[in-house]
């Protein structure tokens, strides 16, 4: 195997699944596909982030807006977009107004990109929009040499996706690419009734169960692999002690497959985990230290009326 000719999604499969304790990086969930199982995710009762950064939204993005330190023309940039739903929301209240901006999506997907623009340009065909397809660090590099200050978007709780860490080392990979007075927006889960949260992330419908498998979908498909799916079940838990939610694909049964791509065989032992994502929910305190530690200073948290979740602005000190 020339693995100098492996794409970044085969080199880290078989780098996860080769491991002492097998993981797949959550960041692969979002293939079109997974984006179209992610977006059905969103419409279940159970799963309350969604409806909760909706309703800051569409009641707070005026507030929003007030609260940003602006003068003249500014950009909106967004770090995976999706399907841009609860963004309009805030670009509607900016444009009623009479904020002057240019709205920059980035997504990996460019379905979703496609599904954004035809969602965003129909409901509010004046918005200024310039898309853009791939990397956050990319588009970043790219943006540096402007003048034009910038609104970062970072929504949905995808910060908490990620370990202590690494949720410091991107902010702070964010920070660097922004200039002093530049802020972020982002979304942010907070700590609660457990049994709500345990309830978002192992709904009784299976698509959460579909999302993860998905991810077996995707080795079959473009590592030319015969998993059998049939073998695979899928298990959460929330431990509201450290606030993290972690999911797992398990092996029913002693097994192994072969990626003709990877020219590699797999092997699992009966009831052998698959670690898939971390999702963790915050406490207030602790948002204003990473804030903190990764150089910016928290402007204001806007928190839905049950208090389940907060959009928060921060400014790059």
């Amino acid at each position: 195997m020339n693995t100098s000719t492996l794409t970044a999604f085969a080199e880290d499969i078989l780098e996860g699944l080769k491991a002492e304790e097998k993981y797949i990086p959550s960041k692969y969930f979002y293939d079109d596909n997974g984006s179209r199982i992610f977006m059905q995710i969103m419409k279940m009762p159970e799963y309350y982030p969604t409806g909760c950064e909706f309703e800051i939204l569409t009641g707070q993005s005026g507030h929003i807006l007030d609260s940003l330190q602006f003068k003249g023309p500014f950009n909106i940039v967004e770090f995976g977009s999706g399907d841009g739903m609860k963004t309009r929301q805030m670009l509607k209240a900016f444009l009623d107004k009479g904020a002057d901006f240019t709205y920059i999506p980035i997504d990996i997907s460019q379905e979703a990109l496609d599904a954004l623009e035809k969602n965003i340009t129909s409901a509010l065909p004046e918005v200024k929009m310039n898309s853009q397809t791939g990397d956050y660090f990319e588009v970043l590099e790219n943006m540096q040499d402007t003048k034009t200050p910038n609104l970062f978007l970072f929504m949905g709780g995808n910060i908490g996706n990620y370990l202590h860490d690494e949720s410091a080392e991107l902010l702070k990979k964010f920070n660097a690419g922004m200039k002093k007075g530049d802020m972020l927006l982002m979304g942010m889960d907070l700590q609660k009734n457990p049994r709500i949260v345990q309830k978002a992330y192992d709904d009784p419908h299976g698509i959460t169960k579909a999302f993860n498998m998905n991810l077996l979908k995707r080795i079959n498909t473009e590592l030319d692999a015969d998993i059998n799916l049939d073998q695979f079940d899928f298990y959460s838990f929330y431990n509201p002690e450290n606030g993290e939610v972690h999911t797992y694909l398990i092996s029913l049964k002693k097994q192994r497959f072969y990626s003709k791509v990877l020219d590699t065989e797999f092997s699992f032992d009966k009831d052998e985990m698959i670690w898939t994502e971390l999702s963790k929910k915050f406490s207030l305190e602790e948002i204003s230290g990473l804030a903190k530690e990764t150089g910016f200073e928290v402007v204001k948290n806007f928190m839905d009326c049950r208090h389940y979740f907060t959009d928060t602005l921060w400014i790059k000190k």
